[in-house]
């Protein structure tokens, strides 16, 4: 079925009088009449207005049919094939085959696949499952290679465009780790959640402690259906070889040695391989030593600072051991030094993996700025001075204001890794220091593996999270409300639709091809005629 995007364009069809006039009156000229002989030549006239006809034909047609095509190539046309109906298609999420729910909704899709139902996988390139992998139900040749996990919603709708007009079914686990993106619920599909009543436990971290080094701290992770929560656990450590731990809901585990380039550091490991314990869990690193050293003018700031980082402490699993300079280094070797003070940094070597922080110098200016925060909740942190100083092109912005102004800003460099902090602690700057959420904001900086947002990548905590986490997804968010129904916008299904205009385009250029070469030729022969005497 053919059909026009553009109609009110098939006006240009009138063009087709153009060469038709054109023809009509450039006829072959009349025979020649003596010049003293007026009333022939009168009568000449006359007869070439009185006997209008065609002439060129052939020509005439090209030229007509060369507009025609232009004019229906300008309304867009669009040609539409009625595909065969298909019966639908079942989209099996890999995942789905380890769960014992499955052996109940095996009839419900054998049905489908009676009533003409196609079984393929939900993963790229949606392959069929073929009939001994859909028996096997979960075997080890059952599976195919896995895809881009994580994007239900995606790879949903990304089915529909490939099965225009068949119902799907999908089956997929209800794990929310499965279900990432944005959702745009299509109204053609139908869901299958498949629950999973399995929890996971993790080991996350592990530090020795107390001062005889008798006693091991561990963080341990347990996801279930409905939340995700840590625990911390603290057992006793004899320093006998090959030591064997028992901790609730994780299977056995002993400390071992590790080597590296650097250092020989404890780690904990599972007695049997293949326990649920995926690397080995480094137990042995040695606290964090932080180093706090305030001029008189920045007395009050090392006060704030000094009560923050205590309290941030107590998040960490091994917490630092803090000290309070009172006299000026002459080398920074702890892996934190808050340098609160004008004076110049120690010219001393540094680490590249030291940590120096620092706040703004000299009286700075009058400001009125907030801190912007994506907690909601959070109480605002107002912002009365900042420095002077400009902020340079190889610093990443941490903390920024809701100008868009860098409060905290991160450098890198050979020398270590240095923050600057764009005010002061002091309340008479700001009100970081009477803030609720600094020992939080504090602690992201003093992780081994930092997780604040906008300064660093995917933590280890994030990918743990993302491999053990075993909450589920409402089932409510998968149905679409009549309202999205009705606003969705409507496709055409069935139909397979092919754009004409390319073609008619490639026709037109044949045709002015041809026109010009009869054209050329009836020129030689005119030219020919009037040569030979």
């Amino acid at each position: 079925m053919l059909t026009l995007l553009n109609p009110t364009a098939l006006l240009s069809l009138t063009g087709l009088l153009v060469p038709v006039a054109i023809h009509l009156w450039n006829r072959r000229p009349g025979r020649e009449v003596a010049v003293g002989s007026l009333r022939w030549l009168a009568a000449g006239a006359n007869r070439r207005l009185r006997n209008l006809k065609l002439e060129q034909l052939w020509l005439l047609l090209l030229r007509a049919a060369l507009l025609a095509a232009l004019a229906v190539a300008v309304t867009g046309p669009l040609w539409r094939q009625q595909l065969p109906a298909s019966r639908g298609v079942v989209l099996l999420s890999p995942e789905v085959l380890r769960l014992p729910a499955l052996d109940a909704l095996r009839p419900a899709i054998d049905s489908l696949r009676r009533r003409g139902y196609a079984l393929r996988w939900l993963r790229e390139g949606f392959p069929r499952v073929s009939s001994r992998q859909w028996r096997a139900a979960g075997g080890a040749d059952s599976v195919p290679a896995a895809g881009a996990a994580g994007f239900a919603w995606a790879r949903v709708q990304q089915a529909v465009g490939v099965f225009p007009g068949q119902p799907l079914y999908v089956v997929t686990t209800a794990a929310l780790r499965d279900f990432q993106g944005t959702h745009v619920p299509p109204s053609a599909v139908t869901w299958q959640l498949l629950p999973d009543t399995a929890s996971s436990s993790w080991l996350q971290a592990a530090a020795i402690r107390g001062k005889r080094g008798d006693s091991l701290r561990l963080l341990v992770g347990r996801s279930k259906a409905t939340q995700t929560t840590f625990r911390t656990a603290t057992i006793g450590y004899r320093n006998e070889p090959h030591e064997q731990f028992r901790v609730a809901n994780l299977p056995a585990l002993r400390l071992d040695t590790l080597a590296d380039n650097s250092r020989t550091t404890f780690a904990l490991v599972p007695v049997k391989p293949g326990s649920g314990l995926r690397t080995p869990i480094d137990c042995g690193t040695p606290p964090q030593v932080i180093e706090i050293y305030a001029s008189p003018a920045y007395a009050r700031d090392a006060h704030y600072l000094e009560a923050a980082l205590r309290a941030a402490a107590t998040g960490l699993l091994n917490p630092p051991l803090l000290r309070r300079l009172a006299t000026r280094p002459d080398h920074l070797q702890a892996y934190w030094t808050f340098w609160l003070s004008d004076e110049p940094l120690p010219k001393g070597e540094r680490s590249s993996s030291s940590h120096i922080w620092r706040e703004a110098a000299g009286p700075g200016v009058a400001d009125t700025a907030r801190l912007a925060t994506t907690e909601t909740q959070a109480a605002p942190i107002t912002v009365f001075r900042r420095g002077t100083e400009l902020p340079s092109d190889t610093r990443e912005p941490g903390w920024v204001d809701g100008r868009g102004r860098p409060l905290l800003s991160r450098q890198t460099g050979v020398a270590g890794i240095f923050y600057q902090l764009h005010t002061h602690l002091d309340p008479a700057w700001s009100t970081l220091a009477d803030a609720p959420q600094l020992p939080a904001r504090l602690l992201r900086l003093l992780q081994p593996t930092p997780t604040d947002e906008g300064l660093y990548a995917v933590t280890e905590l994030d990918r743990q999270l993302a491999q053990y986490d075993q909450r589920t997804l409402d089932p409510a968010q998968l149905t679409t409300s009549r309202q999205a129904q009705a606003a969705a916008p409507s496709r055409v299904l069935n139909q397979r639709i092919t754009d004409l205009q390319p073609w008619l385009v490639l026709v037109a250029g044949l045709l002015l091809l041809l026109e010009r070469l009869l054209a050329r030729r009836r020129e030689n022969q005119a030219l020919t005629s009037s040569i030979v005497p």
